[in-house]
């Protein structure tokens, strides 16, 4: 059973009302993920995502943090911080610590088979999948799958 980390643009999307052609789409097989397929994996995430989600007040707070009851939490471990510094460095992912990099850290450190997410411009990104490889391959780290929901959707869409 492969191992997801689930980040934080997930619960975000899944409660996501904005009338964009493209959120409802991203909102729809983001439900259908979670509501038909998820159990087809051993899902993680973190107290970073937690936080995320409990900073400032948004449309449905508390609802994407009940979403994310029960799911197990990966330990932030000392080394997290160094992965992220090295990331932040090497401009593998933007200039902010407790954002996309330290996701991508935890994903990697705790060989996840998959860091699922709708942030396309850092993460579930074509363009940077060589360098994230390059870097953690250095570093003698797994490398995640990083995809969307629509990824794992199967013969559903």
């Amino acid at each position: 059973m492969d191992l997801v980390y689930i980040e934080t643009t997930i619960p975000s999307t899944y409660f996501d009302e904005r009338t964009d052609p493209k959120i409802i789409a991203r909102r729809d097989w983001t439900r259908a993920w979670w509501d038909r397929h998820r159990s087809e994996f051993m899902l993680v995430t973190s107290d970073p995502v937690l936080n995320e989600l409990a900073k400032s007040d948004h449309p449905f707070q508390q609802e994407k943090i009940d979403l994310m009851k029960g799911i197990d939490l990966l330990p932030v471990a000392n080394e997290i911080s160094d992965i992220v510094s090295i990331y932040l460095n090497r401009y593998v992912m933007p200039n902010d610590p407790f954002g996309d990099a330290l996701h991508l850290a935890l994903a990697s450190f705790h060989k996840c088979d998959i860091l699922l997410t709708w942030n396309c411009q850092h993460l579930a990104n074509a363009n940077k999948t060589g360098h994230i490889r390059r870097v953690n391959t250095l570093l003698g780290l797994h490398v995640p799958d990083i995809i969307t929901p629509m990824a794992l959707l199967g013969d559903d869409y």
